[in-house]
């Protein structure tokens, strides 16, 4: 395997990965392995076009093909790790990430991978270990200083959780997602005020976001505010009626709407509609 021919064949497949036209890359490959069936990094990409389509056992099983003819493929490992995370299956993917950074060691991907995966076990200081590998190779990496705080306030350290999300958004102002997730800690917090300006950045960057203003609306039931509560579950509810509307009709936070129609309403929509 020549780098050249590695670095063509995974710049042609990140592009077209990039444009969102998965099936067109995963057919072009095909086309190649018409050819030579084990060209290792046709197959390689083959398998990222699979996970993309979210045909994971045939990602993972054309990974597989990969390792067994190029056993320190780090990118192999990578992707049989990525599509095992997909199934659920993170121990399995947590072997194959440590397999990746045993070939690349500097590869802050598998880093990030390797952190998001021991969150999913619940192992959040491990995780935060794994994002402090991330940063170390790119300070500048916003989602490792958002996965970091995740991990800290899954361990009840929101102060430091905060501190993170802060670092991130001077790196990426315009993320709601972070912004949301600030809102949720400042929750936690019970710095309610500071909650709703997160939660109304998010909702200002990305008005689609149902769990911001689901989070207003929480906000607002602690500060007994009914009106500002309801409307800011409605819009919740009509982005994701199938989540927000059972939080709400069974978060305590919102037992004191329970007398008012508007809130009674805003349930019941759903039933009528089914």
């Amino acid at each position: 395997m020549l780098p050249s021919d590695e670095i063509r064949y995974r710049n042609a497949g990140r592009s077209l990965s990039l444009l969102g036209r998965y099936g067109k890359q995963y057919a072009r490959f095909e086309q190649i392995l018409a050819i030579d069936p084990d060209h290792p990094n046709a197959l390689l990409c083959r398998g990222y076009a699979l996970e993309k389509l979210g045909r994971y056992e045939e990602a993972i099983s054309t990974f597989e093909r990969v390792i067994t003819l190029r056993p320190r493929m780090a990118l192999a490992w990578q992707g049989r790790g990525i599509s095992l995370g997909r199934i659920g299956q993170y121990e399995e993917a947590l072997t194959s990430f440590n397999q990746a950074l045993k070939f690349t060691p500097d590869d802050y991907r598998s880093w990030q991978n390797h952190g998001k995966t021991l969150m999913n076990l619940y192992r959040y200081q491990d995780a935060i270990a794994s994002f402090d590998q991330v940063i170390a190779l790119k300070p500048q990496n916003y989602k490792a200083w958002y996965n970091r705080a995740i991990a800290l306030s899954s361990l009840n350290e929101h102060e430091a959780a905060l501190t993170n999300l802060d670092i991130a958004l001077k790196i990426k102002p315009v993320s709601d997602y972070i912004w949301n997730y600030r809102g949720q800690v400042l929750g936690k917090l019970n710095r309610i005020p500071e909650a709703i300006a997160s939660f109304e950045n998010a909702v200002k960057i990305n008005s689609r976001s149902a769990s911001a203003w689901y989070g207003m609306g929480c906000c607002y039931a602690l500060k007994r505010d009914a009106e500002a509560t309801i409307e800011n579950l409605t819009h919740a509810i009509e982005l994701s009626a199938s989540i927000y509307r059972n939080l709400a009709a069974t978060d305590p936070i919102f037992n004191f709407l329970h007398n008012r129609s508007q809130f009674q309403a805003l349930l019941e929509a759903g039933t009528k509609a089914s």
